[in-house]
């Protein structure tokens, strides 16, 4: 227990100031969104600065704010989904040379170490399947689209609240982006990271009329099969149904 706790203190500062990171070597740090392969067919998105929604005062979305797990099974729109990518990721600039980007959400030394994919389940315009949202171009690309997706990822979530849901948000970590700079001490900084991304979607998701229940208890190896992901370099870290709710 006491190993566990220590990665959530800071008191290891001075020790990384004086120490070697692969960022002080000058090694190549990792792009701030991962790679594609080449003449992907990638899928527009409505832009930030046209959408149109989302003008609940933060106020009342702070009030609103629960875990929802009782989806209606209603649609999104693709505004609507639009709107929440980039609510939890949207990029406003990105650094040269170093893989740091700006974002609508906190991250320690603008690192923000996570891949966003999407199980689409009931989207307007969009067919069901795994995506994975590209944050610097605010784009989709499709992952995978085979039969039985959907029972796959309800088991891979323990059988939380995917059926009724209209789109599954699964965020992965790549450690070394916050590892390139931080070193040891990035567990911590990824662990709060991981809260602003996932704050952010309860919050839009209020204003919008949907709501989200985050998940931490799914399964680490299923979940990780059904994205692809090494499990090592990449893998699972949380996991968040979204979907409309009753109103009133």
């Amino acid at each position: 227990m006491d190993t566990h706790r220590a990665f959530l203190k800071s008191d290891r500062w001075d020790e990384w100031r004086e120490g070697e990171t692969d960022q002080r070597k000058g090694v190549t740090p990792l792009p701030p969104e991962k790679p594609y392969p080449e003449g992907a067919a990638l899928i527009d998105l409505v832009a930030p600065e046209d959408l149109a929604l989302g003008d609940m005062p933060l106020v009342e979305a702070i009030r609103r704010r629960r875990s929802r797990r009782r989806f209606t099974g209603a649609p999104l729109t693709l505004d609507e989904l639009s709107f929440l990518l980039w609510a939890t990721q949207g990029v406003s600039k990105v650094f040269d040379g170093n893989g740091g980007s700006l974002r609508t959400v906190p991250s320690g030394g603008a690192r923000h170490p996570f891949e966003t994919y999407l199980f689409v389940n009931h989207v307007e315009g969009l067919g069901s399947g795994l995506y994975r949202y590209l944050p610097v171009k605010h784009k989709l690309i499709l992952v995978d689209r085979r039969a039985g997706l959907v029972d796959d990822v309800n088991k891979a979530t323990n059988g939380r609240y995917v059926y009724d849901s209209a789109v599954v948000f699964i965020w992965t970590a790549l450690p070394y982006r916050t590892e390139w700079r931080y070193s040891f001490l990035s567990p911590k900084l990824i662990a709060q990271d991981s809260g602003h991304l996932c704050q952010n979607l309860y919050l839009a998701s209020e204003a919008i009329g949907a709501g989200t229940c985050a998940i931490g208890a799914y399964d680490q190896v299923k979940m990780d099969a059904v994205l692809g992901v090494d499990g090592e370099d990449e893998f699972a870290v949380y996991v968040a149904p979204v979907g409309k709710i009753e109103q009133g």
